[in-house]
């Protein structure tokens, strides 16, 4: 399972008001359904990350973008 991927911080207005963070997956066509499921399964588990958006390219590469709330702390001082 090979995988690029890169993190972009872009924060951006949802219509809820809250700003999120993107990150994007770029998921070879060699790369089975079920290891992609996988990657997105643990990403989401683990890191928080919820689907986006998923592109699939004529080549058979997939382009998935993840993102996250933006949580910021306040101080309390």
């Amino acid at each position: 399972m090979e995988s690029r991927s890169t993190s972009r911080r872009q924060p951006e207005r949802a219509a809820q008001g809250g700003q999120y963070e993107y990150r994007v997956l770029t998921i070879d066509r060699s790369t089975s359904r079920s290891d992609a499921t996988r990657l997105l399964t643990d990403e989401a588990e683990y890191g928080r990350w919820e689907l986006a958006r998923t592109r699939l390219y004529v080549g058979g590469e997939r382009r998935v973008w993840l993102r996250r709330k933006i949580i910021r702390v306040r101080s309390t001082l």
